[in-house]
């Protein structure tokens, strides 16, 4: 955690950030074009992070979303919280389409297998998600849906 942690949890906690999610994915975006990924709005804030690149279940195309990750051993887990908006976001229903993806920042990518979450498994990957970010408690408050949580596995020799 980093000195900006504690603001950007108040920021993150704000009932108006939701309506804010296009400029923030935009600014993180060319925040880390402008860096060489090197930097993003997360590492900012002192927070875990990675780019996710998933296929699209539509399109084919390789779309790339910066999240809030939390590493678990040599797993990370992700929420499709969306800032608790009552759809799920589009990365999820890509990531569960293609089963596989890549993670990384400043050059370094890996191959994951993801794993969406249940029962106990996700109870325990949401308290530790919640660790890390406490909003996701309040981003499930907000909406009627379950927010998904996903395992990424690295892949041996991928």
């Amino acid at each position: 955690m980093g000195l900006l942690t504690p603001l950007a949890v108040r920021i993150g906690a704000l009932a108006w950030t939701p309506r804010l999610l296009p400029q923030i994915t935009w600014l993180d975006r060319n925040l880390d074009r402008l860096s060489r990924g090197r930097l993003g709005l997360l590492d900012l804030a002192g927070l875990p992070n990675t780019v996710l690149t998933v296929r699209g279940r539509r399109s084919g195309r390789p779309r790339s979303t910066p999240l809030l990750c939390v590493p678990d051993g040599a797993d990370h887990l992700v929420a499709g919280s969306a800032f608790g908006a009552p759809s799920t976001p589009a990365w999820a229903h890509n990531l569960r389409a293609a089963r596989t993806a890549e993670i990384g920042r400043t050059g370094r990518r890996v191959t994951v297998r993801a794993e969406e979450l249940t029962g106990a498994d996700r109870d325990r990957a949401w308290a530790r998600l919640c660790g890390v970010w406490p909003n996701f408690a309040l981003y499930q408050r907000r909406t009627d849906r379950v927010i998904p949580v996903f395992r990424l596995t690295p892949v041996p020799d991928a």
